[in-house]
């Protein structure tokens, strides 16, 4: 395996607020420097791609060139719309020696090294390879709009209207969904590099239709090609609000021992946990 990885950077955060959330001080680096460093050591990685904001790349380049550089980083516009288009973009700066692209969320910044050795080791024997979690919540379906509340009797109404009141959406439940096989879906997703480009070229053909995308492995489930789970990380947090972050801090100091520093050790072991034990309650 000679190994690719790209981490989708071009996203504008607007859930994070007005700054970016891959910017945002993580124990002291920035959460963008700490998700390329869990790939920049590892022997089996070649190359590693950042797919920056299109519009923004020369300001991207000017903020983040010397710190990815240092770390092996190649720099490449990504996509103005969809996460796809920021993949497809990547996909064509990989180098000809490449045999697997991995693809690995630039807000995850904290993914255990075990879970992604997890995820390398089985890529050496199936072509489309992908971490995830049981579901361990109940799981309920509910309806698209909220119930109406009921409508008391009040003097002050016609005075006040709706002023001061609470306001309260509640969505009726339809049905209880089964949990039985169900999985919540991380990454680094690992790829032969020839699958990954054959369900990419779907796009380009017009054979699949991207809004029912929303990860890779479900391009390579279009192709109508076997992906297979191994146990992920319940600690592998995706940044995506500000409330995100200090959680993550403890994530990195419960695994390093102290806050700031980047667990790069290989003492973990590969072997699979029990799914069963990951979903007793």
């Amino acid at each position: 395996m000679n190994t690719a990885v790209i981490l989708p950077a071009a996203g504008s955060s607007q859930r994070f607020g007005k700054t970016n959330k891959l910017e945002a001080d993580l124990a002291g680096r920035a959460v963008l420097t700490r998700a390329v460093e869990l790939f920049s050591k590892r022997p089996d990685v070649s190359q590693i791609i950042v797919a920056a904001p299109p519009d923004d790349i020369d300001a991207f380049k000017f903020k983040w060139h010397d710190k990815l550089t240092f770390l092996g980083v190649t720099i490449v516009p990504g996509g103005r719309a969809e996460r796809w288009e920021t993949v497809h973009n990547a996909l064509a700066a990989i180098q000809d020696d490449i045999t697997h692209v991995a693809v690995h969320d630039a807000a995850r910044p904290v993914t255990d090294p075990a879970a992604i050795d997890r995820v390398f080791d089985a890529a050496q024997h199936f072509p489309a390879v992908i971490p995830a979690v049981p579901v361990a919540e109940t799981l309920k379906r509910a309806a698209p709009d909220p119930a109406p509340i009921p409508e008391e009797d009040d003097p002050l109404d016609a005075i006040l209207g709706d002023a001061g009141k609470k306001t309260i959406s509640a969505y009726p439940v339809t049905e209880t969904v089964s949990r039985t096989n169900l999985h919540r879906v991380q990454t680094p997703q690992l790829f032969e590099r020839t699958l990954l480009e054959s369900a990419y070229q779907l796009i380009a053909d017009n054979k699949v239709n991207t809004a029912d995308i929303t990860d890779d492995a479900g391009l390579v489930e279009a192709l109508g090609r076997p992906v297979h789970l191994v146990p992920g990380d319940p600690l592998n947090i995706k940044i995506t609000q500000p409330q995100d972050l200090p959680f993550a801090a403890a994530v990195l100091q419960l695994r390093t021992g102290k806050a700031g520093a980047t667990d790069t050790s290989r003492d973990s072991s590969r072997k699979f946990p029990q799914w069963k034990d990951m979903d007793d309650e």
